[in-house]
């Protein structure tokens, strides 16, 4: 009887022991799958990061070559006037640069296109509606919002009166006081063609970023 007994605790202990040797093998399976799930999302995160960082990088040293060609464009440009004793716009001039913009509270300035391209604006602002700086009418200048020091990422800071100039090819300079800082939804078109036909108005436009809106500036020709 005793021995049956010790037979079927023996029996029972193996059984005992071969749960808590299963148990301990889960246990350090699981504890491989946690460290390997752990360590493909270690992986994946500090690839995102480098990608991140490398994109970021790309980005500042893209605008950055940007911001360096429209200084130099505005070098070549002074000097053209400068050495070709530039007394009317020639025909030249006039299929390149509308002319320069310049608003000192924000610190820009920058030439204008006269016409309006996507690699034009990747470069600086772009004229795309308006004729002459002379007569009455409605000039419209288009810039990117970079959300940084560049281009016309600070033209919603513009306040009622601020000053904006504009030299034409020739070096004359026109004045202009903000009158309107608003925005508009994407596919708005009033601030272009609404406008008082007997003034000369100056409209500045950008993207808001965080709500795919326009900025618009509105402004008009101070009269001396």
């Amino acid at each position: 009887m005793n021995q049956i007994l010790s037979t079927n605790l023996n029996n029972d202990n193996d059984e005992l022991n071969n749960n808590l040797d299963n148990i301990d093998n889960t246990k350090n399976s699981n504890k491989m799958s946690i460290k390997k799930v752990f360590k493909i999302q270690f992986t994946i995160s500090i690839i995102i990061i480098i990608s991140t960082i490398s994109f970021s990088t790309y980005y500042i040293y893209s605008l950055r070559n940007k911001e360096k060609i429209s200084e130099n464009l505005i070098g070549n440009y002074n000097i053209y006037k400068l050495y070709n004793n530039v007394e009317k716009e020639d025909e030249t001039t006039q299929n390149n640069l509308f002319g320069i913009i310049e608003i000192p509270k924000i610190n820009l300035y920058y030439p204008v296109f006269s016409t309006l391209t996507e690699e034009n604006l990747k470069v600086s602002p772009c004229k795309f509606y308006g004729d002459s700086l002379e007569d009455a009418g409605n000039v419209c200048i288009a810039g990117h919002n970079y959300n940084n020091d560049m281009f016309f990422s600070k033209i919603n800071l513009l306040e009622q009166n601020d000053e904006i100039f504009i030299y034409n090819n020739i070096g004359v300079k026109y004045t202009y006081l903000v009158t309107e800082n608003y925005e508009v939804k994407e596919d708005d078109l009033s601030p272009i063609i609404n406008y008082n036909q007997n003034e000369k108005n100056l409209t500045l436009i950008t993207c808001n970023n965080l709500n795919n809106n326009r900025f618009v500036i509105k402004a008009k020709q101070k009269t001396f």
